[in-house]
């Protein structure tokens, strides 16, 4: 059944036109919960122009979660609301553009615009602000921190009792828990060769399918996984079914839990990428927001997108357990982000072919890491 989703967009400009900024939520239709925002700062542009792109980006955030979706916008722009409902006619050549590029998102009839008083928009003002104060501050926009996060791992789940699996309870109520499980062996692994999602795509090898079929056997065995998603790569589809035969469960499909593009590296190993493209390298190694050479994604922009997937996942199956077949960054990035760890921390974990980790997300935002990087099941 597909979602049901609430945008609430707005954009401001302080000189109109001067600097501008954008800022949208994205509310679960049912409980009003937000499950995702997007802000950005835009540079000198007027406030219309900053509330379509905030429409845009909010369009966007709610097709992420889910292409299915409907979803009902809400903004206090009289002139947004009006044109894109078509009541008004859009003269102006710089709405145009805007306009036509926010009709492409979703089917025109899977939206719906409510125009809102100005006080019933305020987080979506607060993230514009937001953006536009990191504008003049020369950083980008970047979404809050939970209020409190775990900042150290509970004991591994092997003392917990054995009827209570991953989904032990807890003072704040059930939490979600995500049972991370990398995929197995490709002929690229044991290489150590860059695999991303700009690659070959290469299936699991003999060893990874037995890895495969290993971690199936103790899931199983440990019981509680109440549903299954993954990256839709061939590597992680062919994991995620596995270990779904075994439980009889289906595999539910997430592309922000794919791999990283690594761009011109795919294929190499890190000696090879250090020799031919050793600046690259050395610019990827220091900063999060840099890319591999030819990719156009870095891991900034994966932490963006896989926040978007977990947030979805939560919202899908709040208090039970999920398993997520993915990879190395994602898994890696979705630990560092329940630890609320800089993101060189990625660099000091070590995530083997099938191993299996755990988080558990509180309805607080508290999140604990539960394992990591769990090899027991391949001995």
């Amino acid at each position: 059944m597909a979602a049901r989703f609430i945008v609430e967009a707005d954009g401001g400009s302080r000189g109109n036109p001067g600097p501008a900024g954008y800022g949208a939520v994205v509310r679960d239709g049912d409980t009003g919960q937000i499950v995702a925002e997007a802000a950005e700062f835009i540079g000198h542009a007027t406030n219309n122009v900053a509330e379509y792109k905030g429409l845009i980006a909010g369009l966007r955030a709610a097709r992420e979660l889910d292409p299915d979706a409907t979803v009902d916008v809400r903004m206090d722009s009289k002139l947004v609301v009006e044109q894109m409902s078509g009541r008004w006619k859009i003269k102006h050549p710089d709405m145009q553009p805007l306009a036509a590029e926010a009709k492409t998102v979703l089917p025109r009839g899977r939206v719906t615009y409510t125009w809102i008083p100005r006080e019933r928009n305020k987080d979506a003002d607060r993230l514009a602000n937001e953006a536009m104060d990191a504008g003049k501050a020369g950083r980008p926009w970047e979404p809050r921190k939970p209020a409190a996060v775990a900042a150290v791992a509970e004991p591994p789940l092997e003392t917990a009792a054995p009827k209570a699996g991953w989904a032990a309870p807890a003072d704040l109520g059930t939490p979600t828990t995500f049972v991370l499980l990398r995929h197995g062996e490709t002929a690229l692994t044991p290489e150590k060769r860059f695999s991303g999602s700009g690659g070959s795509d290469p299936e699991l090898s003999e060893k990874g399918r037995w890895q495969a079929e290993r971690a199936a056997e103790a899931l199983a065995a440990r019981g509680s996984v109440q549903a299954v998603v993954a990256s839709p790569m061939q590597r992680t589809r062919q994991t995620a079914e596995t270990v779904a035969a075994r439980l009889g469960l289906e595999v539910r499909y997430e592309d922000g839990l794919r791999e990283v593009d690594f761009g011109a590296w795919e294929g190499l190993t890190f000696a090879e990428v250090r020799e031919r493209y050793p600046d690259d390298l050395t610019a990827w190694l220091g900063s999060a927001k840099a890319k591999p050479t030819g990719s156009t994604e870095s891991f900034t922009t994966l932490t963006h997108r896989a926040a978007v997937a977990r947030d979805k996942i939560i919202a899908r199956h709040p208090g039970r357990t999920v398993l997520v077949v993915s990879h190395v960054s994602p898994i890696k990035t979705l630990v560092r982000l329940a630890l609320g760890a800089p993101p060189d921390s990625l660099y000091r974990m070590e995530l083997s072919a099938a191993s299996l980790c755990a988080v558990q997300y509180y309805a607080d935002g508290n999140a604990s890491v539960r394992l990591l990087n769990d090899t027991s099941h391949l001995r």
